[in-house]
């Protein structure tokens, strides 16, 4: 796999660039991405490790904090803060998780006890593909993956020998999920393992698309049909930036579809506070809750997830502001929403997303779909012949040469999209839209990025 870090090697021994600062926009981490934290988020923190509110430097806003911890934290925290935790996740956190999502999916009943915090939303999704990743052959763990993907959850599952099963989303739609190609890669695959899920990323990464009701509905049937356990990677649901798409969770979905489907399928959903207006990556605070297990089979989950450490109490507290923010009536609440971070942050990045868009399909030699959801572009690049032909001589792909000389001449650090994986003979980038006016203008970096695209890479290459 690509690892943006390898290339910076040439650099830390000094060689002159023609560049005086490197911009790394290939992860997708808010705050390195220069976001500021929410004040509200480490005022919160701050007052967890007083274990009271006493310091007068605190802003108005953190005095909802009284009444949050003493209700909601106090008792565990003071029991906690440097301890280990139950299995699952501290009972009141979790108790904040559910009624957080029965808030998001109107009404959808959500059980605590089906709900297991870890330490982020990748540590989740390996734990449940342990459940039932195993044989070798034909035998052997096969599971749905959308192309392009999260190259996490492709190293991840190799990793515990299960095998990929491939379906391309298609990007001339926008990057949708097609009934079609889902069973044309489910009959290919059966004729060399035993595909037993489907993973599905809702808000797309690295794609941006955002699914509609009936395209989950859709998928739902499909996993039903075929006996697919559903896993919904959905920790983008924050970051829905067209304001013509609704974030809808495959869970909620499942429930107003009725029976046989909202009792019978079963579903893994995923959720993280390093997503969404928070951006609290290195926190380490995930969940993933599940629907329709069997009892017997939620014993061997607890068992398997008590195999791992709990996650640190600083990132369950992290899901719980996430979950449980200030309220209208709070004192807080203008701060936080209205007038404060979070709503200017929102309207940061859903300008960022339409102004990418926009440039991206302003310039030659590139293109890029809808970013509805998300915190990612994945535009086209259309190079040129030379340059392909240039990378084939290499034994490297086309967009991984081209990142490494947008980092060599520019110092701007993109992913390729052969990172990702993606249809024969296209190539893509993918970098984060994460990004504050200052101290990174987008448009400076996007200014970067023209210059190496179309007649002009001819130049280089």
């Amino acid at each position: 796999m690509y690892k943006p870090n390898m290339l910076f090697h040439g650099m830390v021994q000094g060689l002159e660039r023609p560049f005086k600062h490197l911009i790394d926009i290939s992860l997708g981490d808010a705050h390195r991405g220069g976001l500021q934290p929410i004040t509200f988020v480490r005022q919160v923190k701050h007052a967890v490790k007083l274990l009271k509110i006493s310091d007068n430097s605190f802003s108005r806003s953190v005095e909802t904090m009284n009444e949050k911890l003493n209700k909601s934290l106090c008792l565990c925290v003071c029991a906690y803060l440097g301890s280990y935790t139950a299995t699952c996740g501290l009972p009141k956190i979790q108790h904040s998780l559910s009624e957080f999502i029965s808030r998001r999916d109107r009404g959808v009943p959500s059980s605590p006890e089906n709900i297991f915090i870890t330490s982020g939303s990748q540590q989740a999704l390996m734990l449940v593909l342990r459940l039932f990743v195993h044989g070798k052959g034909s035998l052997q763990t096969g599971i749905m993956t959308p192309v392009p993907s999260s190259p996490l959850f492709n190293m991840a599952l190799s990793s515990l020998g299960g095998a990929m099963v491939p379906y391309h989303l298609c990007e001339e739609e926008g990057w949708t999920l097609r009934l079609d190609e889902m069973r044309r890669a489910l009959a290919t695959a059966r004729r060399h393992c035993n595909p037993m899920g489907l993973y599905v990323i809702n808000p797309g990464n690295p794609v941006g698309q955002v699914q509609s009701q009936k395209s989950i509905e859709d998928v739902i049937r499909f996993a039903a049909e075929e006996k697919l356990f559903l896993l919904a990677d959905e920790v983008y649901q924050d970051s829905v930036h067209d304001p013509t798409a609704e974030f809808v969770s495959y869970k909620r979905v499942l429930h107003e579809m009725g029976p046989p489907y909202s009792n019978t399928v079963e579903l893994a959903s995923f959720n993280s506070a390093s997503k969404g207006f928070m951006g609290e990556c290195g926190l380490r605070g995930g969940y993933v809750e599940f629907v329709n297990l069997d009892s017997a089979v939620m014993g061997h989950v607890y068992t398997l997830f008590s195999t791992e450490a709990c996650t640190a109490v600083m990132g369950q507290i992290a899901l719980d502001i996430m979950a449980n923010p200030p309220r209208s009536g709070d004192a807080s609440y203008t701060a936080f929403f209205e007038a404060g971070e979070v709503q200017n942050r929102r309207n940061t990045l859903n300008n960022n997303a339409k102004r990418v868009q926009e440039t991206l399909n302003s310039l030659d030699g590139m293109s890029c779909q809808p970013i509805r959801g998300g915190i990612y572009a994945f535009p086209q690049l259309h190079l040129p012949a030379r340059a392909v032909a240039k990378a084939e001589e290499a034994g490297v792909a086309p967009d991984l040469l081209y990142c490494m000389l947008l980092l060599e001449e520019m110092g701007l650090c993109v992913g390729p999209g052969s990172e990702h994986l993606q249809r024969k003979d296209t190539h893509h980038l993918r970098y984060i839209t994460h990004l504050p006016d200052e101290p990174i203008p987008l448009m400076k970096v996007l200014s970067l990025v023209y210059k190496l695209t179309s007649s002009a890479a001819e130049i280089y290459f």
